[in-house]
């Protein structure tokens, strides 16, 4: 990847392959080597790659109406709107749109300023996004320490611990951000009653509470946001990713009394709601909607978790849906990962010792079946069992 080297900065690293076509869940790099796609450009080709909806859908907008800023409505905003207020169940919602997850919880964070308040609590090995703001809510030293100091006033305690909630969150208190389920952190399920117990807190004091739904959201986990499990609503839900079906699409969606929070003027985006990318993301939604694919994603989560925690050397297996995070034993996430590309299928090696999985929700029983072979294969041959 010489190419790479010389005209690219450093923040990534090297590629080892160069992806040049896709079409579903396959994709094929520059020198015609197909892979299974189990990452779907880190859960956001919730419909693979040149799904036919989308293609005919930003093809259509993009020669019709390209960008028209903020100044103006168009259709597909409009309409895409009203579905996400649709999907939450709250009338009184309200949509404000941008680009990317990191954006929609940057206007999570300021939307929270309106409160009057500035004290912020998130949890421990989160990730809201790169971003100062959203890089500030992100609970990873590792990808914070090099850009301190951060903005003031965010405390982060551990995921899933109530106790130490109750021990920060107070009157003084903005907003509580979670992920429903924890995705960078190595897909996290929170324990039972958590998000209830944060419901019940922040009414108590008056804190917004917000999910970011950035990975969780579009049907990754068998519903449209991930929360929907818990009975709750949260005032604020952040989305992105899969919104966009691999366009650069996000949203923050205010419920109840937070809907109202945002006067004219206190926050934007030039490209947030552009009609191309509008358009990409009313074809997702319809076509999970008329192909009922949030109860095939609940079924075949299941059932390839299950699968998948038969494998020797596999410590466990968590996640909702088609978001799975696999733990092993040993500390070989990252040979395992290496094996499975050589092997023709991509993964994520999280940490050095889990492996996440979120492949499109289009995804064949074959295709599922054809992964597991080659998981099941590269884990045997790494622990040289």
């Amino acid at each position: 990847m010489k190419k790479w080297k010389n005209s690219l900065q450093a923040n990534y690293g090297t590629p080892t392959i160069e992806l040049v076509s896709g079409k579903g869940a396959v994709v094929t790099d520059s020198k015609g080597v197909e892979y299974l796609d189990f990452l779907a450009g880190i859960a956001t080709n919730v419909l693979g790659h040149a799904h036919p909806a989308v293609v005919k859908a930003v093809t259509k907008q993009i020669s019709t109406l390209g960008h028209v800023s903020n100044f103006y409505a168009h259709p597909n905003v409009m309409e895409l709107a009203e579905k996400l207020i649709e999907m939450t169940g709250e009338k009184s919602a309200r949509v404000f749109f941008c680009n990317s997850g990191a954006e929609a919880n940057e206007a999570a964070l300021k939307l929270s300023r309106k409160s009057g308040r500035t004290r912020i609590v998130a949890t421990h090995g989160s990730f809201h996004g790169r971003t100062m703001g959203a890089l500030s809510l992100t609970g990873q030293s590792a990808k914070r320490d090099a850009f301190k100091p951060l903005i003031k006033d965010i405390t982060h305690v551990p995921y899933g611990d109530m106790g130490a909630m109750l021990k920060k969150v107070s009157k003084k208190t903005a907003m509580v951000i979670v992920e429903p389920i924890m995705g960078e952190a190595g897909v996290i399920v929170p324990p039972h009653g958590y998000l209830q117990a944060l419901r019940e807190l922040c009414d108590e004091t008056g804190t917004l509470l917000v999910f970011d739904c950035v990975q969780t959201g579009m049907g990754r986990t068998g519903d449209w946001f991930g929360f929907e499990y818990s009975g709750i609503r949260p005032d604020v839900i952040t989305l992105a990713k899969g919104l966009g079906g691999g366009l650069p699409l996000g949203a923050m969606i205010a419920l109840g009394d937070a809907a109202s929070l945002f006067a004219p003027g206190d926050h934007g985006s030039t490209f947030g709601g552009n009609p191309v990318t509008t358009a990409a993301g009313l074809a997702v939604i319809k076509t999970i909607e008329s192909k009922s694919l949030l109860e095939r994603v609940s079924t075949i989560g299941v059932e390839l978790m299950a699968e998948l925690a038969l494998i020797d050397g596999v410590k466990s297996v968590r996640g909702a849906g088609l978001l799975i995070g696999i733990e092993f034993s040993e500390p070989i996430a990252k040979e395992v990962a290496a094996a499975c590309q050589k092997n023709g299928v991509l993964v994520n090696g999280n940490s050095e010792t889990v492996i996440r999985i979120a492949p499109p929700l289009i995804v064949t029983d074959r295709q599922i079946a054809a992964f597991i072979k080659v998981f099941a294969t590269s884990v045997l041959k790494v622990r040289g069992a």
